[in-house]
C-alpha cells in the first residue's frame, strides 16, 4: 500500500477532495486522520486525512483516472500528464506549479512547485510515491504503445534523498566489512532500492539482495569476502 495525503477544512471535505481525486465512492475510501488543526483568529481549521492507494491501482480506478485526463488531438502525452497532476494536487486541497525539468526517449521528470511542497511529499516520502504512481498510471492510459516513465518531484527531494541514501549505503557497507557480516535496512521503495544496488553494485567484497513482498521491500547489505 501507499499512501496519499488529503486535506481540507474538516473530515468530510478532505474525504470529498479524495474521492474527487481518485474517482471512487466515499464508501470505498480506506483512510485515516493523521493531523487537526484547530481554528483560531489567525487560522482557518484544517484536517489532513491518509488514503490507503493499492500498490498496482486497479483496473477501476486506471479508468477513471483515463477519464479525468481531457483527451484532444492537439495536447500531446507531456501536456497531458502535466495537466493531470495539476489537477490531481489541486483536488488533493493544495496548489502548485506543474513543470517539466527533463526529457528522455522513455522518461518524463515533473517538478512541482509549491508552497505546500512538505504535504507533497509526505512522511518519507510517500505521498509524493503515490502521485507519481497514479502518473505512471495515466501516462499508461494515455500512450499504451509507447507508455512516458514519469518521476515526479518537488524540491529537489529526490536528488537530495538519492545522495542521503547513498551515503547510509556506503556507511552500512563499510560496518559489513569489518564485522565479515551483514545488515539489513529499513523497507524502501523501488525507486530507493535501486539507488543501493547501483551505488555498490562495483564494490567487490560487498553484494546487496532484496527481501520482502510488496512495493517496500528491504535490502541486506552483505559482506561476501574478496
Amino acid at each position: 500500500m501507499s499512501a496519499l495525503e488529503f486535506i481540507g477544512n474538516d473530515v468530510n471535505e478532505a474525504v470529498q477532495n479524495a474521492c474527487t481525486a481518485l474517482n471512487i465512492k466515499e464508501d470505498e475510501l480506506k483512510y485515516e486522520i493523521i493531523e487537526t488543526k484547530k481554528k483560531s483568529i489567525f487560522s482557518k481549521g484544517a484536517v489532513k486525512i491518509s488514503v490507503h492507494v493499492e500498490d498496482e491501482i486497479n483496473e477501476e480506478v486506471k479508468e477513471a483516472v483515463k477519464a479525468d485526463v481531457t483527451v484532444t488531438e492537439n495536447i500531446n502525452g507531456e501536456e497531458k500528464i502535466i495537466k493531470f497532476v495539476t489537477q490531481l494536487i489541486d483536488k488533493m486541497g493544495m496548489s502548485g506549479k506543474v513543470t517539466v525539468n527533463f526529457k528522455e526517449d522513455t522518461k518524463i521528470g515533473i517538478s512541482i512547485e509549491s508552497a505546500d511542497s512538505g504535504l507533497l511529499i509526505g512522511r518519507r516520502g510517500k505521498t509524493l510515491d503515490a502521485i507519481q504512481l497514479i502518473a505512471n498510471a495515466v501516462s499508461g492510459r494515455i500512450n499504451e504503445h509507447n507508455k512516458l516513465k514519469v518521476i515526479v518531484d518537488t524540491e529537489n527531494y529526490r536528488t537530495k534523498k538519492q545522495e542521503k541514501i547513498i551515503s547510509i549505503a556506503e556507511r552500512v557497507a563499510d560496518q559489513v566489512r569489518r564485522s565479515r557480516g551483514s545488515r539489513l535496512l529499513e523497507p524502501m521503495n523501488p525507486f530507493e532500492r535501486r539507488i543501493i544496488h547501483t551505488a555498490l553494485n562495483n564494490v567487490d567484497d560487498i553484494e546487496t539482495i532484496s527481501e520482502g513482498d510488496g512495493l517496500y521491500k528491504q535490502i541486506r547489505i552483505c559482506y561476501k569476502g574478496k
